[in-house]
């Protein structure tokens, strides 16, 4: 078996380098291999291998077809990742078993985080029971020694360490972009996980410094090594290595149970590239002197992968069309928010918000002559109508994005990723400050 399984390995390289003209391998672990890509300057190809390992490598097996299980896995998963806004390695998903990354210098480091307490977590911490729930989220990180069982680390042996890759000090502002993103992606993936009634338990994650960019991403691989995922919250329903690990003896019925439940998760991860709710924005204009603002609205409604519909109708001249808009859009059972631009006397919000149970945001256009005005009578809404008022057109989508992330994985991913690049970018905005002022 072992012999079949190098042979298989051996044609699909060559057919690699045949397409891609790959270049050095510069690495190979326990379950990849990565290669520089010649006519791609700056990337490399991950391959991926068949063999499953358990405990530092003291258990080891071939397990047929698990390379392109895992690189299925990875690839949708960095998909996702990348679609909300998460910057990572991940280019493209290149082969059956192969993907091509952004060449990075990895940091030694496994990032942990977990969810819920088991596994080492256990033992490193006894008293704790099994099922202990973390709220916030518990964040470790561990060396990558293989001779010493990767140790954890701490916070200050990382940063006493001062790390040096592709051209970046890893210091306190790179330290606490990893924490934050680390917690961010596993927010992302528990999300996503839960739209399948599974419980993202615990994940490991490592980072990369790109050497063109010299930026922190994330890197490597996310795959069924990486986590692990109980459907119901139920362990004893688990998917995913640990399976492996719990073997008593390893036998070829025991290896095909393992793959059947790696086949299981490469499957159900594409169904978290797939959105579970599919809403709108409908935005009323008075007149189309309002347009460009709508257009705005419109905009940002895409960045969130939010369909967004403009109309314009007047509550003061046309009252009976407006409420007839109105109940074209109640009608069809597409989740709807409705966006009520006006200025001047803006009766369109109130209007709507008194005749519908759907959302009503005012985002008022403010003029120099009458902003002042304007968005009073937006504000003072007569007893019994819930629509908010929001200025910016872009803070009107998101706050419609919100409404529509309570129900879509997809749509919250995209919220979360953007919290997160807004906070790094202070974080490095700050450093760079800092830096000039030395």
């Amino acid at each position: 078996m072992q012999s079949f399984t190098l042979c298989f390995l051996v044609v699909k390289l060559l057919d690699l380098f045949e397409m891609l003209k790959l270049g050095q391998k510069l690495n190979e672990g326990k379950t990849k291999q990565i290669f520089e890509l010649v006519d791609e300057p700056g990337h490399v190809l991950v391959q991926s291998k068949d063999q499953i390992t358990a405990g530092n490598a003291v258990r080891k097996d071939q397990m047929e077809g698990k390379a392109a299980i895992a690189n299925r896995t990875t690839s949708c998963v960095f998909k996702l990742l990348q679609e909300a806004g998460i910057k990572t390695a991940f280019v493209r998903q290149q082969s059956e078993t192969a993907f091509v990354a952004a060449h990075c210098e990895m940091i030694p480091i496994e990032w942990v985080c977990r969810r819920v307490a088991t596994g080492s977590f256990l033992k490193r911490n006894p008293g704790v029971k099994e099922g202990y729930r973390f709220s916030p989220l518990k964040l470790e990180m561990f060396f990558k020694d293989d001779a010493n069982n990767d140790p954890q680390w701490s916070e200050e042996q990382l940063l006493e360490t001062k790390f040096s890759l592709a051209g970046l000090n890893v210091g306190r502002c790179e330290v606490d972009i990893m924490n934050r993103s680390t917690v961010a992606i596993f927010e992302v993936l528990e999300r996503a996980w839960a739209t399948q009634n599974c419980t993202l338990v615990d994940m490991k994650i490592e980072f990369g410094v790109n050497v063109r960019t010299k930026e922190i991403v994330l890197a490597d691989v996310i795959d069924n090594d990486s986590w692990r995922l109980w459907p119901a919250g139920d362990r004893s329903q688990q998917k995913d290595k640990q399976v492996y690990r719990d073997l008593k003896e390893v036998t070829p019925e025991a290896m095909q149970m393992v793959k059947k439940n790696f086949e299981w998760v490469s499957e159900r991860v594409k169904l978290l590239l797939e959105p579970k709710a599919c809403g709108r924005v409908v935005v009323l204009m008075g007149s189309t002197s309002d347009l460009a603002h709508c257009e705005k609205i419109r905009k940002a409604c895409g960045s969130y992968g939010i369909h967004c519909v403009l109309r314009v109708t007047s509550a003061h001249k046309g009252p009976d069309e407006t409420l007839h808009i109105k109940a074209e859009y109640e009608g069809d059972g597409v989740p709807t928010v409705f966006v009520a631009v006006a200025g001047r006397s803006n009766g369109l919000g109130p209007v709507m918000s008194g005749n519908t149970a759907y959302p009503v945001i005012n985002c008022p256009p403010i003029t120099p002559d009458w902003g002042a005005q304007d968005i009073w009578s937006s504000l003072r809404m007569p007893s019994g109508l819930g629509c908010s008022t929001v200025l910016s057109p872009d803070a009107a989508a998101q706050f419609a994005a919100q409404i529509f992330g309570l129900s879509d994985h997809l749509v919250w991913s995209k919220l979360r990723a953007s919290m997160l690049n807004t906070w790094v970018s202070l974080k490095q905005a700050d450093k760079k400050l800092q830096a000039c002022s030395l």
